[in-house]
Formats: C-alpha cells, structure tokens, sequence
C-alpha cells in the first residue's frame, strides 16, 4: 500500500497543510482535520511517507481523546460515515484518518512534559545544566528519569525550529493564570499516561501537547500520546546512559543520525527498511494502547 502523503480533491481546497496534517474547511465553527502519511524529522518533511501512519496517529490520538475526560477537547465527528459531503465521497483520503473538530484559537507554544532526560532536553542540560529554565541534579546520564515531570515549552513553530522557552515567556505572553494552567495540565495529563502505560511495559519519557480558546476556555487539540509527539520505550529493555529502544519517531532520528545529511538541506528520501521499520513501530504502539485504552 502506498503512503498518502498529498490530499487533493475537486470540490475544496485544503485550508492549510502541515508538517503531517491538513485541515479543510466544514463552516464557521468547524473544521477537518486529516492525518496524511507524511513524516517529518528536524523540521524537514521527507519525500516518502510511512504507510498508513495517518490512521494509526488519528486512532491512537482518538483513543486517548475518549479516555481523558478531565479536560475538554476539539473533537465533534470522528466516525467517517458521519462526514458530510463533498468528504464522505472520498474514502480513500478521509476514512479513519480524519476528525470534524471545532475550530479553536491555537495557543502558539509547544507544552512539554518530560519525564526523563532525552533528545533537545539532553542537549540542554549538557549545555546549562537546565531545561526550559529547569535546574536539573548534576552528573544524569542520558535517558535518566528525573525526580519529577518537568515542564519544558517551546516555541510554536510551523517551519523551522521549535526553541524551548522558559514558563517565564509564556507568563508575559498569556498571563500567569494562563500558562500556570497550561503547565499544571501538561504534566496531569502526562502523568496520567505514563501511569496507564506502565502496564503495557510501556515507559512515556516525554510527550508534548497544543491546546486551544473555545470561547475563552483552554482545550486540548490536534494529537493526543501519538509516536509522533511523544517517546515510548520499551520499559524491558530501558538502560539509562544510551539511547531507548523506542515505539516512536525516534527510530528515524538515530538512523539519520548516521547518515551524511546535514539537516540542512532538502531530505533524502528514507530507505526502504526504515520505512518498514518505522510502520512496524508504529503499528506495535497501537496495538498496545488500543489493548490497554479499549
């Protein structure tokens, strides 16, 4: 099966287009959005996507949305036989891997949650001994769990790099009783995950999530402990000081790591095996969550 890495239909044009998802236009008030086959790493799209990975993220984020009840969400339609037309047409682009979801002011900053020390926290701490602003306990190895879940933000970025900011940059920007919800909510919801997923042998190191204003009030949007937002290890084979084995994206960053590319420049396409691989991942953290969530 071939990876859908681009949606066009006749009838509407896509309203925007990210780094894996496209939105698309319902009314006033609501709005589509599909999770295309794309895959992104360092903030560059490769040419070839990962197949059917848009319906593995859209279930495993719709599954979480169902399971956290103590924030709202966007979701309004998730069952495609539900969507209206000219979508309901189009099985091949918008079956289990689409949302109808209330359209929301997006706050513009990453929320991160980390629960070990890994990726652009890694290289931080390394550099200042901190995250985010975070003092951290000297001498941590990498992939050491920390004391307790930090909050870590980031910028927001549609290209280009995130940066990760401190709390003290999204109290100028929202205010303190916003970004002090934002932060105690990242990490409840978290937490929340990295203890259900304990007992699939699953470790969650880190995750990040967007939120968004319905009518002044902050709810959760877009994804939701995917393997694109978020790092799942395999807790059996969890050894602090080198890198996890992973259910995630990480797999594709250590494979790039080893090769020429500078991250600068246009990506090369992915070999045939990492692709393969990738969607293996992928897939076994589905049937675990789907075990566990169902």
């Amino acid at each position: 099966m071939n990876p859908l890495t681009k949606i066009e239909i006749p009838e509407v044009k896509a309203i925007y287009s990210g780094k894996v998802r496209d939105l698309f236009p319902i009314d006033s008030e609501h709005m589509l959005i599909v999770s295309t086959d794309r895959i992104s790493a360092f903030d560059h799209i490769f040419p070839n996507g990962i197949p059917q990975k848009g319906i593995i993220l859209n279930t495993i984020s719709n599954l979480w949305f169902k399971k956290i009840d103590f924030i709202k969400n966007h979701i309004v339609e998730a069952n495609f036989n539900n969507f209206p037309a000219p979508y309901s047409k189009y099985p091949e682009f918008f079956k289990d891997r689409a949302v109808i979801v209330k359209k929301t002011k997006r706050i513009d900053f990453e929320c991160v949650a980390r629960g070990y020390i890994i990726g652009s926290g890694w290289k931080e701490y390394k550099d200042k001994g901190s995250v985010s602003g975070v003092k951290l306990p000297d001498n941590l190895k990498l992939a050491d769990k920390l004391p307790e879940t930090i909050f870590t933000p980031a910028t927001k970025a549609d290209t280009g790099h995130d940066e990760n900011i401190s709390i003290d940059v999204m109290i100028d920007s929202l205010g303190q009783r916003d970004a002090a919800f934002l932060r105690d909510m990242t990490i409840k919801i978290y937490e929340y995950g990295r203890d259900l997923l304990k007992d699939a042998g699953i470790i969650l190191a880190d995750t990040k999530f967007e939120f968004g204003y319905d009518n002044g009030e902050i709810v959760l949007i877009d994804e939701v402990l995917t393997p694109d937002s978020s790092r799942f290890w395999d807790a059996s084979l969890y050894s602090p000081g080198k890198s996890p084995v992973s259910y995630d994206k990480q797999f594709i960053r250590d494979y790039l790591d080893t090769t020429p590319w500078d991250k600068n420049s246009p990506p090369p396409p992915l070999p045939e095996d990492i692709v393969q691989k990738t969607k293996e991942k992928y897939e076994e953290i589905l049937a675990k969550i789907a075990k566990l969530l169902s």
